[in-house]
């Protein structure tokens, strides 16, 4: 019987760009299990509304409760921004996000931050406000970014439209003298070369995966959760299309990885009938 400390870490996003949190956190803690979840049927998460993406992130945590995962993190900037302390209390698993991380290392390095996000990012002001709450003299612009996600997922990172539609970006960020950029979407960190092309070598790039990795080794040792597994485990669960992803996911994976299709409607249905016949009996 598997013990809690060897159930898996689950990270979700709406697509390939919480691989970016799975690789840190895999590299950091080798011995863990991982249970990544995609929601490519509904991406991109950065068009929508508040209340959509709290429903959408209630549903894929009790998904992930069902799977037994002992720590679940939001590699999502959005999800982060909009739901993350609103789900924290409705779980009895700890929940972390990406946000805090993030803003936490942009403030040990810079004065003048930017940030390139998705429009709900943005709006919801979640950079701005964490790292001011850190330092109040540092300042901070934020992007929305629309049309970055759909690109990186459309495999169209290396086309010209790409890069000049990183330059649109970041360039009103460039004018204001920016010494530090977070990729405040765990897409972006795919886009780092072009980026790197971009900006000034001086300007300092957050990538918050890096930091969450670290956030999660911090709170499994404080709960007396890390894992000992003897071999490494890891699965891949879309709710779109799993040749897609698994495609997409080789450029940074190194391999194309067996991916599982789940419709989520019908597996929390499932479930919920199946605790309704738990209760009866």
């Amino acid at each position: 019987m598997r013990t809690v400390n060897n159930c898996p870490i689950g990270i979700f996003d709406s697509g390939v760009g919480g691989l970016t949190v799975f690789q840190e956190i895999h590299k950091l803690l080798p011995q863990e299990s991982i249970l990544y979840f995609a929601d490519n049927a509904r991406l991109p998460y950065g068009n929508r509304s508040s209340t959509e993406i709290l429903q959408f992130v209630r549903e894929i945590l009790t998904w992930m409760s069902h799977s037994k995962v002992k720590i679940a993190i939001m590699a999502c900037n959005t999800s982060s921004a909009l739901a993350l302390e609103a789900v924290r209390k409705e779980f009895s698993f700890p929940i972390l996000g990406v946000v805090l991380p993030g803003a936490r290392a942009a403030a040990k390095y810079g004065r003048s931050v930017g940030v390139i996000s998705t429009l709900a990012t943005a709006k919801s002001d979640s950079y701005r406000q964490a790292i001011q709450e850190i330092n109040p003299d540092i300042k901070v612009w934020q992007i929305g970014c629309p049309e970055l996600v759909p690109l990186i997922e459309r495999d169209k990172i290396h086309d010209f439209h790409t890069q000049k539609t990183l330059k649109k970006y970041i360039n009103p960020l460039l004018e204001k003298n920016i010494d530090t950029l977070i990729y405040g979407c765990t897409h972006y960190k795919h886009l780092e070369e072009i980026i790197k092309n971009i900006i000034p070598y001086k300007i300092e790039l957050i990538d918050p995966a890096y930091y969450v990795a670290q956030s999660v080794k911090k709170e499994l040792e404080i709960m007396s959760l890390r894992g000992n597994n003897s071999y490494f485990s890891v699965r891949f669960v879309v709710t779109g299309s799993p040749k897609n992803f698994s495609h997409l996911s080789k450029k940074w994976l190194g391999y194309y990885p067996l991916v599982d299709f789940i419709s989520l409607s019908r597996n929390l249905q499932e479930l919920i009938i199946s605790n309704k016949m738990d209760q009866k009996n």
